[in-house]
């Protein structure tokens, strides 16, 4: 058994990203991630009491920027992530439009390689507000799906000198998120039944990144997250 913190022990979260230096970047940059372990990832106004402290506790947690609920992300997940400075033509003011302009994007590159019919969802944010506790158990502006399963999540993060898009298409279920919530709200484990790259399937997940930088102009960027 791991450590298990101790009661009243604050649980020290770290950000996903180094924030200002995001905010610094002058050039339109496309980031490819690849993780080391898996991980939870809380929404940026998300609480750690929303984790079951003994459950995640062997679990690596870190915070974004940015709307949504707790993501549990995994080693092979193809996760994508955009900033577009104030600047750049692609930049956007409204918050439907930058999302399904990443959607559009992801639509391009998995119609391609997938026999999955897919769509984006055009709309705005949909779904229990209770489920929301979990980011992939809603629909949002810009996500992909086959039928009514998620195949693409999108949240964003705007700040003055730009928009970040984040994007994943999970390479396995997120089932195990529910052990490890405080509280599984009733529902959520249907919520939850999205496709990831193997029920799509997506044989080759690496010319999706090459086909989403082509995109650009982007610098692109590939970053290892560790322990």
């Amino acid at each position: 058994m791991g450590a298990l913190l101790a009661p009243g022990l604050v649980r020290i979260i770290e950000e996903l990203y180094d924030y200002d230096v995001l905010r610094a970047l002058n050039e339109p940059t496309l980031f490819s991630i690849r993780l080391e372990e898996p991980t939870l990832v809380l929404g940026g106004s998300q609480s750690a009491s929303v984790l079951n402290e003994e459950r995640s506790a062997d679990v690596a947690v870190r915070r974004r920027r940015g709307g949504g609920g707790v993501v549990l992300l995994q080693p092979d997940d193809l996760w994508v992530d955009f900033w577009i400075p104030r600047d750049d033509a692609r930049w956007s003011a409204d918050v439907h439009v930058a999302s399904r302009m990443a959607g559009e994007w992801w639509m391009g590159a998995l119609a391609p390689l997938t026999p999955s019919p897919l769509t984006v969802h055009e709309s705005g944010l949909e779904g229990d507000e209770a489920l929301r506790v979990a980011c992939f158990a809603g629909r949002g502006p810009g996500e992909i799906f086959a039928g009514s399963r998620k195949v693409v999540g999108v949240t964003q993060w705007r700040v003055r000198e730009g928009l970040f898009l984040s994007t994943v298409l999970h390479a396995h279920s997120s089932q195990p998120l529910l052990s490890m919530l405080a509280v599984a709200p009733d529902g959520l484990d249907a919520a939850l039944d999205h496709h990831t790259i193997d029920t799509i399937g997506l044989e080759e997940p690496d010319l999706v990144v090459e086909t989403l930088r082509a995109t650009g102009p982007w610098r692109y960027r590939q970053l290892f997250l560790t322990k």
